[in-house]
């Protein structure tokens, strides 16, 4: 059975004005998200900021959102890390707080061979015992999991199910169903790639999209699951001008601004990350009112 089917949102952290953690306001932002039929909590990802936050701050989102959600939807722990003892120790912790899977991204920087990427993977899964969901975004990594590679660890590691594919390839995509008989929980990395994945056998996508438009994202996915597949594709394509502004700086940048418009007070970026420029704040402005998006500049 899939950890999910749907929209799950990558879902921003956000930080008070001493560049703490804001509990508070992350709760906020998970009720809100449930209430927008969002099908899956995914924290502490690209989108949360993972890679800037402490261990100890890392491990705490993760016990806190498990906690808020009370198994209304299934929430995905980011654990993954470029040193697979960190990845063990983070993804052990998640599971004793009761994470219902985890999303292990390529090591990154290190740039291991497909070798490399098989020890590490499976080390990590022999770890725990709670569902994989591996994580391809070699854009960000500098290291691609292979279709190959894929394969092998969903045919001989139990608890490695299913990949988040952002590579952009859409042929990698397919290769990837076909080395695996499609046996795999395939889920789009990538907002403007929903549609295609999902033609490929795709479940759902873990979404940067949904932080701002979560029924509709939701509504994307499930229109072609349900067999809607002109409905979906109108929403892919209705959506396609908001979610190139949403990349139109490096992800969370111009994510955190757009949750920022609408209200939420979600704060600043963590460095090395930096404000959105005025210029693409204006751009992103424009397609959320496009969008139908209440913001609070009117």
């Amino acid at each position: 059975m899939a950890v999910f089917k749907g929209a799950g949102v990558a879902i921003v952290t956000p930080f008070t004005q001493n560049n703490e953690v804001d509990y508070e306001k992350l709760g906020e932002l998970i009720e809100y998200q449930i209430a927008e039929g969002t099908d899956s909590i995914i924290i502490c990802g690209t989108t949360g900021e993972a890679s800037t936050l402490s261990h100890e701050e890392h491990l705490e989102c993760i016990r806190y959102a498990v906690e808020k959600v009370a198994k209304r939807v299934p929430v995905i722990a980011g654990t993954g890390s470029n040193a697979t003892d960190t990845a063990i120790y983070l993804s052990r912790e998640a599971q004793k707080y009761g994470a219902d899977a985890l999303l292990l991204v390529t090591p990154y920087y290190n740039k291991a061979t497909q070798k490399g990427l098989i020890a590490h993977f499976t080390a990590v899964a022999e770890a725990v015992s709670i569902p994989i969901i591996l994580y391809n975004v070699p854009g960000r990594t500098g290291c691609n999991i292979t279709p190959a590679t894929v394969a092998a660890l969903v045919n001989n590691v139990k608890n490695i199910v299913g990949i988040k594919e952002a590579s952009g390839n859409i042929a990698q995509v397919a290769e990837i169903m076909q080395l695996t008989g499609g046996k795999i929980d395939l889920y789009s990395g990538n907002d403007d790639m929903i549609v295609p994945v999902m033609s490929l056998g795709g479940l759902g996508v873990i979404s940067v999209l949904s932080n701002i438009a979560p029924r509709d994202t939701h509504d994307m996915v499930m229109k072609y699951l349900e067999g809607d597949v002109a409905g979906s594709r109108d929403l892919q394509l209705k959506y396609f001008p908001l979610i190139n502004a949403l990349f139109c700086e490096v992800n969370p940048i111009p994510v955190k601004k757009a949750v920022n418009l609408m209200g939420f007070e979600v704060g600043h970026l963590r460095m090395p990350l930096t404000e959105l420029e005025p210029a693409n704040t204006e751009r992103l402005l424009k397609e959320m009112r496009a969008m139908g998006i209440n913001t609070s500049l009117q």
